[in-house]
């Protein structure tokens, strides 16, 4: 069974807010498994202006975070609303992350994650970022589930 997220779904699955909250759509969703995250990487990102003026570029360390955001969004969405409430999902480490071409702004990145493994509250994921077919960045991952103080 698949199913999507819009970005109001994603708001009240994650305690992102903008600027920060990166990802507008959560697509292809395979419970737990699987999705599919958009992120449209506009002129007047809040990144835009410093990175770099003149010739602006998504950072990467901003690529990974919505590689984060998905897969929060992915895991958030799949279990018991209980198991949830009141916990935030903490990056644990970042592994093998690869920046292959510069993101720029006006364009559609498609992150294509994939949870690997979890055990307990802590997950493992893997992910792949495109733009328009072309291969962005890559990168492995793991976040734990922590109680919200």
């Amino acid at each position: 069974m698949t199913q999507s997220l819009n970005k109001k779904e994603i708001i009240d699955l994650l305690p992102h807010r903008e600027p920060m909250l990166l990802i507008d759509e959560l697509t292809n969703i395979k419970r737990l498994h699987s999705a599919t995250a958009i992120v449209y990487v506009k002129k007047d990102s809040f990144f835009v202006q410093g990175h770099f003026p003149g010739q602006p570029v998504m950072p990467g360390v901003l690529i990974v975070e919505a590689f984060g955001q998905a897969a929060a969004a992915l895991t958030a969405s799949g279990i018991d609303k209980k198991e949830y409430e009141n916990k935030l999902v903490f990056l644990m480490g970042v592994d093998k992350a690869r920046f292959r071409n510069p993101v720029i702004p006006d364009c559609k990145l498609e992150l294509n994650i994939e949870a690997i493994r979890s055990h307990g509250r802590v997950w493992k994921y893997k992910g792949e970022a495109f733009v328009e077919g072309k291969k962005m960045a890559d990168a492995q991952w793991s976040a734990t589930i922590v109680d919200r103080k």
